[in-house]
């Protein structure tokens, strides 16, 4: 059977709205893999973003296998093994143990269900990638507050006017919330996205915010008083306490500056996260994540405790946690001119 005709007799199901092609590969050997092909995605994985990563690594392999005219159950230890060598020579480490990781949940799920009888890919060592120091870009506290003070959120109504009343930009008010609860919570992106109205509420004295982390947890964190300062100018300014279930962070109109229904997506608060850095005259480097490096990096400089960066940031492991930890980055002069030559 050719690649082509194996394209053809793919099943496509859906997940929400996402098309889930399953392979020929696949549906060749029967309407039970098919199926368990398919929970593998619905049932088994639940993170958004975890589910698009393992499909893409999972179609590639069977594609791979596909090409090289493989059965399902003819796929072998050695077969996985020479398709990781293979990815060696194009992705990052990092890249190709998930790839493989992705590959060996699927088997495993095969193997539970009883469509395949062993995980040709459990034995199969992926390379060896220690990470001790996190990549991510990290801001001084100094260029932090530099830039969430670089972003307008209020003008004049009539520009020629200097005594014309101030009005609020909205769209500066979304952003400065935005880049502010990543750093004083130490939240993903995807986490704050995910929130609505109702998801910054008063416990006590206090407001907290609610974040939706991976697994579809909760994670309850206190506001940051000045947090609390920027959420309660953007609510207020937008209205957005009449629809408690509606979006927190909302897309933009772009030619009338006002704020949509729908969530903002990710690749847009990138895109913003970018624009808003050049502005401040800060490095091409500043992503979403900069600002839960950031976060912690300044809250350990300030005597606080690795344990509990942990526990704000929602972290598995406190060895995590230590990846973003910048404190030490900086070398002291008086070390340097130690060196006697």
């Amino acid at each position: 059977m050719s690649v082509n005709e194996g394209k053809s007799k793919a099943l496509v199901n859906r997940i929400g709205k996402t098309a889930l092609i399953i392979p020929a590969i696949i549906t060749n050997h029967g309407e039970q893999a098919s199926k368990r092909f398919f929970e593998f995605f619905t049932a088994n994985i639940r993170n958004r973003n975890t589910r698009a990563a393992y499909k893409h690594a999972v179609s590639q392999f069977l594609t791979w296998c596909q090409f090289h005219q493989l059965a399902l159950l003819d796929i072998e230890p050695v077969h996985v093994a020479t398709y990781i060598e293979h990815l060696q020579q194009q992705l990052s480490d990092p890249s190709v143990k998930q790839h493989l990781a992705a590959i060996k949940m699927l088997f495993d799920w095969l193997v539970i269900g009883q469509t395949v009888p062993t995980n040709p890919a459990a034995s199969v060592r992926g390379p060896k990638h220690v990470v001790k120091k996190g990549k991510t870009m990290v801001l001084s506290a100094t260029d932090a507050r530099a830039m969430l003070d670089s972003i307008a959120v209020e003008r004049r109504l009539d520009e020629a006017d200097p005594q014309s009343p101030l009005v609020p930009i909205l769209i500066g008010l979304r952003d400065r919330a935005l880049i502010a609860i990543m750093a004083f919570t130490f939240a993903r992106i995807s986490a704050v996205l995910g929130m609505t109205v109702e998801d910054y509420y008063a416990n006590g004295k206090r407001w907290w915010v609610r974040l939706h982390e991976k697994g579809s947890k909760f994670h309850e964190v206190p506001a940051h008083h000045t947090l609390e300062l920027y959420l309660d100018a953007y609510i207020e300014a937008a209205c957005l306490r009449a629809d408690p279930k509606a979006p927190l962070f909302r897309s933009a109109n772009r030619k009338t500056g006002m704020l949509t229904g729908k969530p903002l997506r990710r690749n847009n608060a990138l895109a913003m996260v970018k624009r808003r850095a050049k502005t401040a005259g800060l490095s091409a480097r500043v992503c979403n994540h900069t600002f839960r490096a950031t976060g912690i990096t300044a809250y350990l400089e300030n005597g606080g405790l690795l344990e509990k960066a942990q526990q704000i940031a929602a972290h598995e492991s406190v060895t995590t946690t230590r990846l973003y930890d910048r404190t030490n980055d900086e070398v002291n002069l008086d070390e340097i001119e130690k060196i006697q030559i």
